[in-house]
């Protein structure tokens, strides 16, 4: 068994991409990590906080994208 220590580790928390990049058209949200385009965009910028806060709230979100099926919105745009 290896003991050694890793040579390299991060600290702050890892993308919750999940490689499915398809943007919501009406919540403005990724359907597979839930974070919005311009989160996505700045994610590698952000410190460890502003990571863990959007994290945080994406549990919250996952309500928004719920499938609809009628209405206005289920209707085929012609």
């Amino acid at each position: 068994m290896n003991t050694a220590e890793p040579i390299w580790s991060r600290d702050e928390p890892q993308s919750p991409c999940v490689n499915i990049c398809v943007i919501h058209p009406h919540e403005g949200l990724c359907v597979g990590c839930l974070r919005s385009l311009e989160e996505i965009a700045s994610w590698a910028s952000l410190s460890p906080e502003a990571r863990q806060q959007i994290m945080a709230q994406l549990p919250e979100r996952k309500p928004l994208l719920k499938k609809r099926r009628g209405g206005k919105r289920g209707r085929p745009q012609s």
